[in-house]
């Protein structure tokens, strides 16, 4: 896939360099707020939360005045609890109980990554060209399991909602949950992957003798055929082999798509945030994937910090004194050997917390230095799980909470 990639202006050697700026916090209503901005992609390695912040992001939105849609990839389905939609599908559903006063509106959905490769094959193909793609058992594979499948369908549906949004107004922002991926970078990288796959030298060799003239069927690919078949057997080669025939017509559509969802994703109208945890892995994704969307010219909005210590630095200090004093004071006092057990254990959870503390705030700075132009914001540790709209306005409200 042709991607368009602008190269940072370099500076003249023995210029005087300015000093690097430092950003300040993610103004995340701002961000909302903003009418120019359709398309929020919220993108991080698994396991940081970046289904609840899509949720709240989408939700706190909505009740600010925007009509929104949420798409979620989340397999644990956690988006639909936390909304009190019972099921999510391939289609846009209502949210109920939020607050309308602001006439903004909220509809949910999970991306059906089969369900999503049909229609693009029924909306490219004539009937009777799609039945026997739909019906192949090779097809049914792919579109189900294909490693890099579950990324592209994210990017089909999120081009045509932006179409829908586009043409019948029903929504003024689109906000995107990312595939739960192993790394961070595989939502723009398996796009490409897939659709190099379908239209690779190996899918061509199999279309070959179908298109091919006679010539073609050498000995050497016969050689290779047979190859092929004791490798992965005569059935699975034939319907691979069907397949490719059958979705020939469909190579162009695929890349061609691909490829305007790609130019969506760099406009201007596109805002990304980087979720992370305050995790060693996490932060070092969310780094990557910093870098490499500054590489494809796609705009970036900030990072958020999900489940951040809740002990500011403001209350340790007293709360330090006051379990160091509180331990002496039961030292002193008869019995004092169960109560030198007690404060000794305090003072360890204590100091134990205050070493997270510390290993998370080196973290950060860390990042802050090697992306000083980033902004951020922290979301801390809630004690119970996001399950509800309240909870989703709780996250939303931390989220624009940013001390300057």
């Amino acid at each position: 896939m042709s991607r368009s990639r602008k190269r940072a202006p370099q500076p003249r050697v023995g210029a005087l360099q300015p000093e690097p700026r430092h950003a300040g916090p993610l103004n995340v209503d701002n961000l909302l707020a903003d009418r120019k901005v359709r398309i929020i992609v919220c993108c991080g390695s698994g396991g940081v939360g970046k289904t609840t912040t899509s949720a709240a992001l989408a939700l706190r939105a909505a009740e600010q005045g925007r009509k929104v849609v949420v798409l979620t990839i989340d397999p644990a389905r956690r988006l639909a609890q936390s909304m009190g939609i019972e099921a999510l599908d391939n289609s846009p559903r209502p949210v109920q109980g939020i607050n309308d006063a602001a006439g903004g509106e909220l509809e949910a959905m999970m991306l059906d990554m089969k369900r999503t490769f049909d229609e693009v094959v029924q909306s490219q193909a004539s009937p009777e060209k799609a039945q026997q793609i739909l019906d192949n058992p090779f097809y049914i594979a792919v579109s189900s399991s294909f490693a890099g499948t579950q990324e592209y369908m994210a990017m089909e549906k999120l081009g045509q909602l932006d179409k829908d949004a586009q043409k019948s107004g029903r929504w003024d922002l689109i906000v995107v949950d990312t595939p739960p991926s192993r790394s961070a970078l595989d939502f723009l990288d398996a796009p490409e992957r897939l659709s190099s796959f379908l239209d690779g030298r190996f899918m061509r060799l199999l279309l070959a003798p179908a298109k091919g003239p006679a010539r073609l069927m050498t000995a050497g690919f016969g050689m290779v055929t047979r190859a092929l078949t004791t490798i992965i057997g005569a059935q699975v080669l034939q319907d691979m082999s069907a397949f490719v025939s059958a979705f020939d017509t469909l190579f162009g559509g695929f890349r061609a798509r691909a490829q305007r969802t790609f130019e969506l994703l760099q406009a201007d109208g596109t805002a990304f945030l980087v979720i992370a945890a305050p995790e060693r892995d996490a932060m070092r994704e969310a780094a990557y994937f910093v870098d490499r969307l500054s590489q494809e010219d796609m705009p970036l909005a900030g990072l958020v910090i999900n489940r951040t210590s809740d002990l500011a630095e403001a209350d340790t200090a007293p709360l330090s004194a006051n379990t160091a004093m509180a331990a002496y004071e039961k030292l002193h006092q008869p019995g004092a050997d169960s109560y030198e057990k007690l404060a000794g254990g305090l003072l360890r959870l204590h100091a134990d917390k205050m070493q997270a503390v510390t290993r998370e705030h080196d973290l950060i700075d860390r990042f802050a230095t090697a992306h000083p132009d980033v902004p951020r914001a922290k979301i801390r540790a809630l004690a119970t799980d996001v399950h509800d709209l309240d909870g989703l306005r709780q996250v939303g409200a931390l989220l624009a909470d940013q001390p300057e």
